[in-house]
């Protein structure tokens, strides 16, 4: 690795990671919630460029989200390789619970859940790779661990153990509490993680919360069953102040070379970007291992998109009852009686904003023949926070969830539609292909504020509550940033051109 890396290195809508390697191949995972294909994985060499190559949660067989609200659904999975064998533990929140999930290629296919008993959420496998003792503890065997909540009000948590029968994907055996926190008023203990170091068991948790008091804390044993002692200088990261904060839920990972890292969500104060993965370098101290505080240098990575097939980094709300898009030549989307507000699955695919400040364009052509029916670009953290930029049968509108802030009329044929997003500033323009960009509307929008999740970017058709046979063709798509120097989109040819009288600031 080199000594110094663009962080994040998964930014945007990529919360809770965990990370393993095989060989010189690192694989990681992230929280999906409600948004489908669930639980992205991606693949790396160095830790720092990643690149996603599948979903575990893929097909309809495999889970059903349908009716999950905001911020529930697939919660912080593991993701473990063993014998040949990768294993993805995850929690379905206000459902079955946790499950497992099995292939032997991180691309897949993945294997349909085998639900696992017990309660809590942040499940977590590891699989012993040391010699047995005496007592029968060691290598050979497998465990699963998970938090569980003894007092919500009061942040109460503690860690359990089971042992984990890998070829049976099941459960067995008594259960062991391994820790409730650093400290007697410990808050939200969580995120647990076993590794086996120098012949001892190293137990990484949260604590603090998912937010400005994030921490990582560490405890170590002789047996995997315990007890566990914390380490004298916890946290091993301390909550952050800097320009990253509410660093935590860290997953650790050796390199070939014998360094160790570590992977971890934090956040970029300010911003609607939610809880992204950063890497972290880990030294050791006494046997216990201090990770660095992590810093964003704001990498850019330029989307064009002409649709040839649908990307990976493409998603929906919740399992779709059926395909409701195309490619090949650009985008159609059906529109459907599903509209964005429900808890359902309408004509929507989003990809997450990467950073504070961008642009983001399409090409629209349709003609609403109704006036329910609408399509455009979209901005959304949920169901219920969102704003819309719409083509009806009055023209272009925005709109805040059902709200429409603005309108203006608009001549038939295909139109250029584009948000110019500075922090929470988001200007709506549009434009005739060819023609030079109109402002239309500027929006505050300090209320895209993530709680587990961030704001997403697409494209989005409906005819709100009837049947319709009628789609909305998106040529392309295009996601673009501003210079270093801050005043112009970089250099893709869709971009919003240089401001003019009347153009984008």
């Amino acid at each position: 690795m080199t000594a110094a890396f663009a962080d994040p290195v998964l930014p945007g809508f990529r919360p809770d990671p965990s990370v393993c390697r095989v060989g010189a191949d690192y694989y990681l995972v992230t929280s999906s919630f409600e948004w489908f294909p669930g639980l992205p994985v991606f693949h790396s060499r160095d830790l720092v460029n990643w690149r996603r190559v599948g979903s575990a949660l893929d097909r309809a067989s495999q889970l059903d989200l349908e009716g999950c609200g905001p911020s529930r659904g697939l919660f912080a999975p593991t993701i473990r390789h063993h014998d040949g064998v990768f294993h993805l533990v995850c929690t379905l929140m206000d459902g079955p619970g946790h499950f497992v999930v099995t292939a032997t290629d991180p691309a897949g296919p993945w294997s349909e859940p085998q639900w696992l008993e017990g309660e809590g959420f942040d499940p977590s496998l590891f699989f012993d790779s040391g010699p047995q003792d005496g007592s029968g503890e060691g290598g050979g065997r497998a465990w699963f661990t998970a938090a569980r909540v003894l007092d919500e009000a009061a942040g109460r948590t503690e860690i359990w153990m089971r042992e984990y029968v890998a070829r049976e994907r099941r459960l067995t055996g008594p259960e062991y509490v391994l820790w409730s926190g650093s400290h007697p008023g410990a808050r939200w203990s969580e995120a647990p993680h076993l590794y086996r170091i120098d012949g001892r068991y190293l137990l990484l948790t949260a604590e603090g919360g998912t937010d400005v008091d994030h921490s990582v804390v560490a405890a170590r044993a002789d047996r995997v069953t315990g007890p566990y002692q914390g380490a004298p200088g916890n946290p091993v990261l301390a909550p952050a102040e800097g320009p990253v904060t509410c660093t935590g839920h860290a997953d650790l990972v050796d390199t070939p070379s014998g360094d160790w890292r570590a992977v971890l969500l934090g956040v970029r104060p300010g911003s609607a970007l939610g809880r992204e993965t950063f890497l972290s370098r880990v030294t050791w101290n006494d046997g216990w291992p201090v990770l660095s505080p992590v810093a964003h240098t704001a990498p850019r990575r330029p989307v064009h998109d002409d649709f040839a097939t649908l990307a990976p980094d493409w998603s929906g709300l919740r399992t779709p009852p059926e395909r409701f898009w195309t490619t090949g030549d650009g985008l159609r989307l059906r529109l459907r009686p599903e509209r964005l507000g429900g808890r359902t699955t309408p004509s929507l695919l989003v990809r997450p904003q990467e950073q504070p400040d961008c642009d983001v364009t399409t090409e629209l052509h349709f003609t609403p023949a109704a006036p329910d029916e609408h399509a455009g670009l979209a901005v959304v953290v949920d169901d219920d926070t969102h704003l819309l930029f719409l083509r009806t049968t009055e023209g272009l509108s925005v709109r805040r969830g059902t709200e429409v802030l603005a309108t203006t009329p608009l001549a038939p044929g295909p139109v250029r539609l584009g948000v110019h997003i500075r922090g929470f500033s988001h200007t709506f323009a549009h434009a005739a292909p060819g023609g030079a960009w109109q402002d239309l509307s500027t929006v505050e929008a300090t209320f895209l504020t993530p709680l587990f999740t961030s704001v997403q970017l697409g494209l989005y058709a409906t005819s709100n509550g009837r049947p319709c046979g009628n789609q909305a063709w998106f040529r392309w798509f295009e996601l673009s940033y501003p210079s270093r120097e801050g005043a112009l989109s970089e250099s893709l040819s869709m971009a919003f051109p240089r401001p003019r009288q009347g153009n984008l600031p």
